[in-house]
């Protein structure tokens, strides 16, 4: 995600051209990212309470929840104040849990709904795992329609192997089936353990908790899950997603603090703390509580320690690169997770991000990547559905895969060509950029298309698009925006320190393209007066 090489940019654009409150409000935001590194040099902010985790919550309390009154009042007043958010699944979700059931038909819509916002590989998996939401709800409808293959766990990362099993139990009880096998209880069983939470993902901790709420023999392991869930109730009462996002919150902050020239002794304060939590195996996961690593934390941790100070950083870059290759697939793109799960066109891009860093030594990886991604391209331009609710995400990283490499193709070209006339298309009338078509701008939409942007020759966009940026400023310098981060997907969850840090990174995309100011403005005289500015020569 760092910008280009400015040899590789158009022609500069004229300060005057943009709003004059730009360099305060960017000055604004970078100090405000600035004091949320910590002392240890993370950079943390809390995942945010979500109607589907505190959902399944209140359907386990009313299982098995005795003597969790005050908790379990709190879910029903979170779950009463969001239910109505005018996202479809989680009316439905809220409405099932609150027994308030809206039936199938508002089930089914939602179930579809669902299903056409994942990548087609995930299909059928997404399918049964809402079967299985509303089931755990007591609102199922209709017989689990499940094809076999949403419960193949042969070519699944760990994380989702372990939600497969638990939705196949979940799906087998319900339809009266024989109970979990021995070898599924084992392996949902091993994912407990009082006071942590499996790989920080409280959506897969209490979908074991409801597949294993039934096993004879198991009932203090689902007590003691429960309690270790309701550690990490929120102040408003709901529960997160995660338990916390600390490292791709370090590595996407520390990435936009370096590209906006933070001061050099806090980035290698980031920088020492993502060498502490760099995994053996070279690569870095989204939390400081997985083991297992992902393409997109690792990619742009390479990116940041690559532009800090990539000589006192070789080691760890080096290793980081080694476990990006390691997961290669055989049609030259890049998974999410592991080995031998499918290609896909955001995780390419990033990863070939992060190879350019080594100029042409990954060459003969870099060719077939960029193929890869070109034939993953939609002709509108966007790609198939990723990490973000944006479809503007993948485009941006796109884009940005290829400035870095800066191969001639044609077909290269023509990706990059649509990736403009994409973003170009897809601008609102108040300047900014909505996550999908139709739909209203949002902050950290309209970043990801700034970054695009500011590699345009016609200012005008890139000038429309910050003027509704710093109109999302609040006074304390950060920027609001909606929840865009999706898990599983196509849930979306919120953390706000993202759209900061990705806010942060467009700007600096965009300073880039401003020619620096030659003004000189002195100091007032000792008269009061101020002297008129001058261009010196």
């Amino acid at each position: 995600m760092r910008p280009p090489a400015a040899n590789q940019l158009p022609p500069a654009w004229l300060p005057s051209q943009f709003p004059v409150a730009l360099p305060a409000g960017r000055n604004r935001l970078l100090a405000h990212l600035l004091n949320r590194v910590g002392a240890d040099g993370a950079v943390r902010d809390a995942c945010r309470s979500r109607v589907l985790e505190s959902a399944l919550t209140l359907a386990l309390l009313g299982r098995c929840g005795h003597g969790h009154r005050d908790a379990r009042e709190r879910i029903v007043r979170f779950l009463e104040r969001n239910g109505q958010s005018g996202d479809l699944m989680d009316s439905a979700v809220a409405a099932a849990a609150l027994g308030r059931g809206t039936g199938y038909p508002a089930h089914h819509q939602a179930l579809e709904e669902i299903v056409s916002r994942v990548p087609d590989f995930a299909g059928a998996r997404k399918r049964a795992l809402v079967h299985s939401i509303f089931t755990v709800l007591g609102a199922a409808t209709a017989h689990d329609p499940s094809a076999p293959s949403a419960f193949g766990v042969r070519a699944l990362h760990p994380w989702a192997a372990v939600q497969a099993v638990a939705v196949k139990a979940i799906l087998g009880k319900e339809a009266g089936r024989t109970p979990v096998a021995d070898k599924d209880v084992a392996l949902l069983a091993s994912t407990q353990r009082p006071g942590a939470v499996w790989e920080g993902n409280l959506f897969i901790h209490l979908s074991v908790l409801h597949a294993l709420v039934d096993v004879p023999g198991l009932e203090n392991l689902v007590a003691d899950g429960l309690r270790t869930a309701l550690i990490h109730q929120r102040e408003d009462g709901g529960m997160p997603f995660v338990t916390d996002t600390d490292t791709w919150g370090t590595v996407t902050a520390g990435l936009a603090l370096c590209v906006a020239g933070a001061p050099r002794r806090v980035l290698h304060r980031i920088a020492r703390h993502l060498l502490h939590v760099q995994h053996e195996n070279g690569g870095w996961s989204y939390s400081d509580q997985a083991q297992l690593a992902d393409t997109d934390c690792t990619t742009v941790a390479i990116e940041f320690l690559h532009r800090l100070d990539a000589d006192a950083y070789r080691g760890p870059i080096r290793r980081g690169l080694d476990a990006l290759i390691a997961v290669r697939g055989e049609d030259g793109g890049f998974p999410t997770y592991g080995s031998g799960t499918p290609s896909e066109a955001c995780m390419t891009a990033a990863a070939i991000s992060a190879l350019s860093t080594q100029g042409r030594r990954h060459e003969h990886l870099l060719q077939p990547a960029l193929r890869f991604l070109a034939d993953c391209q939609r002709p509108d331009g966007s790609f198939p559905p990723g990490w973000s609710s944006s479809r503007l995400h993948t485009p941006f990283r796109a884009h940005l895969a290829h400035q870095h490499v800066r191969q001639s193709a044609a077909t290269l070209h023509g990706m990059s060509e649509r990736i403009t006339g994409l973003v170009r298309d897809s601008q609102n009338a108040d300047g900014g950029f909505g996550q999908q078509e139709g739909t209203p701008s949002d902050a950290i939409s309209t970043g990801y298309a700034l970054i695009v942007l500011a590699g345009q020759f016609d200012p005008a966009p890139a000038v429309r698009a910050t003027a509704y940026l710093l109109a999302q400023q609040r006074p304390d310098g950060s920027i609001t925006s909606v929840p865009d981060m999706l898990g599983p997907r196509p849930f979306p969850y919120h953390v706000p320190l993202l759209t900061d840090a990705f806010t942060l990174i467009a700007l600096g995309h965009l300073t880039r393209r401003i020619r620096p100011s030659h003004i000189v403005v002195p100091r007032r005289s000792h008269s009061g007066a101020r002297p008129a500015e001058r261009t010196p020569p």
